[in-house]
């Protein structure tokens, strides 16, 4: 059981959590307060907080990746949380869980009437949204489950650049990002709860720097499945090797034989985005292998992938990506760099 005065963080665990979110969250706060003083005076401190994996039943599961987890409360055995966390969730972007956590959101519902905070990281949003907790607040999650988080929740203020969000009745329901994202969640809840100074002891003894860019640079802006529409689905096909194309739209409304109006229509219904928003994110993924893997001018980067405009290329590499075209090759090439020195055997 925790100490007296220790702060409460309660991990929810199901089949569907990834133990990497579980544990970071957990072991990050078993940092707060122990290991800055253990690495600069040689003898740890005191924890500040105490996690405990929390399930509807305290029997042994099998976890995502394989792990083995047992809670070690229940929902009707824990002590009452300051917070309460909801790990990663290895479900498909498009698959509403639906009843599938009805005791889970049941209890969220509980702790957060009755004062606690609540946070997410990645697709555990997904939980926080169907328990309604989420309705009329803004929020975020792994930007693959951006599209299909604003589709199922219209009441939701989704905001996919950002990996972090606090929102709800005095801030308490945090979401976070993409998986990593935790590690930005744990540092902001240790601030909040027991000051800046002791978040960046943490922060310095973990080596973790904040996610500064949001998310949308590490985003697939071309996410859009192929579709089961034939006639789309070909036109999908002919615009990836063919994105250069001076008027790419017009070209795939002929090669469909479609009517105009017809072809947007049933483009947009199939893809998720009219056809120029379409041609635009193949390109600037394009775009964004040419800087990543060559030092060809950005210039010449832009005319490669279909705009003969850099500057407008520019500003709409920005706005899509959440940087300027430099400012991502610099920060992506170098790390593109050190991995493939380590896929050729370089140290």
């Amino acid at each position: 059981m925790p100490e007296r005065n220790q702060l409460i963080i309660a991990v929810i665990v199901t089949p569907e959590v990834t133990a990497s979110t579980v544990f970071g969250i957990y072991d990050m706060f078993a940092s707060a307060g122990r290991d800055w003083a253990f690495l600069t005076e040689g003898e740890a401190g005191t924890p500040r907080a105490r996690s405990i994996l929390v399930a509807r039943t305290a029997r042994p599961m099998e976890v995502a990746n394989g792990v083995w987890m047992r809670a070690e409360e229940t929902f009707r055995t824990c002590p009452p949380p300051d917070i309460v966390y909801v790990p990663e969730l290895f479900v498909p972007p498009e698959d509403a869980p639906n009843d599938r956590f009805k005791a889970e959101r049941r209890w969220l519902r509980q702790c957060y009437a009755q004062g606690a905070t609540l946070a997410s990281a990645c697709s555990g949003t997904l939980m926080l949204a169907e328990a309604g907790l989420l309705d009329g607040h803004e929020a975020t999650t792994h930007w693959a489950y951006c599209d299909a988080l604003d589709a199922r929740h219209a009441d939701i203020d989704v905001q996919p650049n950002r990996f972090l969000v606090a929102s709800g009745e005095g801030q308490r329901i945090i979401t976070a990002g993409g998986v990593t994202s935790y590690l930005d969640l744990g540092l902001f809840l240790i601030a909040r709860f027991f000051g800046s100074d002791e978040a960046m002891q943490v922060a310095r003894s973990w080596l973790i720097d904040w996610h500064r860019e949001g998310q949308l640079p590490y985003a697939s802006l071309a996410r859009s499945a192929q579709t089961r529409d034939g006639q789309i689905a070909e036109v999908q096909e002919w615009i990836a090797e063919h994105y250069a194309h001076p008027s790419p739209v017009s070209e795939m409304v002929s090669l469909s034989g479609l009517p105009e109006r017809t072809f947007k229509r049933r483009f947009k219904a199939a893809t998720g985005l009219p056809p120029l928003d379409y041609v635009h994110s193949v390109r600037l993924e394009e775009a964004k292998q040419e800087l990543e893997t060559t030092d060809r001018p950005i210039e010449e980067v832009a005319t490669e992938v279909g705009y003969d405009d850099d500057s407008f290329f520019r500003r709409l590499f920005r706005r899509k990506v959440g940087l300027t075209p430099r400012t991502y090759r610099q920060k992506f090439q170098s790390f593109r760099k050190v991995l493939v020195e380590a896929e050729n055997g370089g140290g």
